[in-house]
């Protein structure tokens, strides 16, 4: 008992020692305490920064499987093509002058029209030795390429939007062109007006991680396209009916959309913005529980509702309920309340259900659907925002209405200019022969045989 009792007092003396000097040292070194705190929050933002926007563009793979699967075998090496193309194009038109039109020094209208981006001037001095630098680094509160990136991610998005609309008749480098300048001046200036300060955001329109900025700035320029380009041969019968074109690989379709629904977790839980404090990390979190939650709504709804609209369970509508759930929850997936996030979503998939019925009734050609999912959902999701989001209806009607009248006359303008110049679209034999082989001599699927269309096996045998 005396040995256990001397051991006893000697730990206390150790322990009480030990709290006087931790004391000490919080007294003391408060200055150097938030310095270490100041760099843990620079290095989580960036990090949140830089996984988001992988995670972002990962989906460009998600767009690349399912309009690849959405198409006919003789057109999907086409699509592989035009969507690696979009992305690296993207990638380049948002550096050279994409950034600094959409948030350098923007005014009412727009940012800087100046070339190339890089790193900030403290984070060059500290690349190069001079640790003195490093202070004025983390004030920043983030790396400025991880945001460049994470915005940069955002832009071929959009562009991969006009990718599925187009497929299968739109000529390539007319194609190219037109993502160029989408990715360099239009998105740029929608995003300049809005999350870079402009005349939009100051009216109080609120699009958290751009239902319209994003999507329907996308959905505008390819209906534009869809419109002046026009349907693919033969896809409208002269009796009126619309012709199905059933999709080469339906499991392509439905992977390349849970790759989509993967990645918006980056796309809506990045647009937070910040991961450095305990409010941001429970804010990311409903961010994300709300954007599961309204892709799966999407998906039940289109269940439900395709037989009805569409006579059918109709699987590609049923998919299409996933994005347009996802698309619809992305102007307010921070609401609190998860069952808005339930409602929101359950209407997106209606709504591109729908969507997709209106078209065929128009005549207008979506091979993939993505006016319905984007253009249509990203409507009805900015003005949700005013059920739930603490949205101002004006302000978010001012903004569906400026975004569309913009992105759709200039993008109208563009694709007739180029519909003049050098054709929007490909030659009726290419598109009989198929873009794989008449353009890029590459079939998607050499040792598979193609079968013969249904409706001119129908009128040989009438001819017969």
């Amino acid at each position: 008992m005396g040995r256990t009792g001397e051991t006893f007092g000697a730990s206390g003396w150790k322990l009480l020692l030990a709290s006087a000097a931790a004391i000490a040292l919080v007294v003391l070194g408060t200055t150097a305490h938030a310095s270490v705190a100041a760099e843990a929050q620079f290095v989580l933002n960036t990090f949140s920064f830089l996984i988001c926007g992988a995670l972002v563009m990962w989906m460009c793979a998600g767009f690349t499987m399912l309009e690849a699967g959405s198409v006919r075998t003789k057109n999907a090496s086409m699509i592989c093509m035009k969507n690696i193309g979009l992305y690296s194009i993207a990638g380049l038109a948002y550096y050279v002058v994409g950034y600094n039109l959409m948030y350098v020094d923007v005014g009412q209208w727009v940012g800087s029209l100046q070339f190339l981006y890089g790193p900030s001037t403290d984070e060059l001095k500290l690349l190069g030795g001079e640790e003195g630098a490093g202070a004025a680094v983390v004030e920043a509160g983030y790396s400025t390429m991880s945001d460049w990136f994470f915005q940069m991610v955002f832009v071929a998005t959009t562009a991969s939007i006009v990718s599925g609309t187009l497929a299968e008749r739109v000529n390539l480098w007319s194609f190219f062109i037109f993502i160029a300048i989408l990715t360099a001046i239009i998105y740029p200036v929608v995003g300049a007006w809005t999350w870079g300060g402009g005349w939009l955001d100051q009216l109080g329109f609120k699009d958290f991680a751009g239902s319209t900025i994003v999507h329907s700035t996308g959905g505008w320029a390819a209906l534009a396209g869809a419109i002046i380009v026009g349907p693919r041969l033969g896809k409208f019968r002269q009796d009126g009916t619309t012709k199905p074109t059933p999709p080469s690989n339906i499991p392509a379709v439905t992977l390349g959309v849970f790759i989509l629904w993967l990645g918006w977790f980056g796309f809506n839980g990045g647009s937070q913005l910040a991961l450095a404090s305990t409010i941001d990390a429970v804010a990311m979190s409903i961010v994300f529980a709300n954007t599961n939650l309204a892709a799966a709504a999407g998906v039940v709804a289109a269940i439900i509702v395709s037989r009805p609209i569409l006579g059918r369970v109709d699987l590609l509508a049923v998919l299409n309920g996933a994005i347009a759930g996802l698309v619809s929850i992305t102007a307010a997936p921070d609401i609190v309340e998860h069952y808005w996030a339930v409602v929101i979503g359950g209407v997106g998939g209606v709504v591109v259900v729908g969507g997709i019925k209106v078209m065929e009734i128009c005549k207008v050609d979506d091979v993939v659907g993505a006016v319905p999912a984007h253009l249509f959902a990203g409507i009805w999701g900015t003005i949700a925002v005013c059920i739930a989001g603490g949205g101002n209806l004006g302000a978010q009607l001012a903004g569906i209405a400026a975004v569309g009248v913009f992105v759709m006359a200039v993008s109208a303008v563009l694709w007739l200019v180029l519909k003049n110049t050098m054709g929007a679209r490909v030659s009726s034999e290419v598109e009989s022969l198929g873009q794989d082989a008449a353009e890029l001599g590459i079939e998607a699927y050499p040792e598979f045989m193609l079968m013969p269309d249904q409706d001119d096996l129908d009128a040989l045998r009438q001819d017969a």
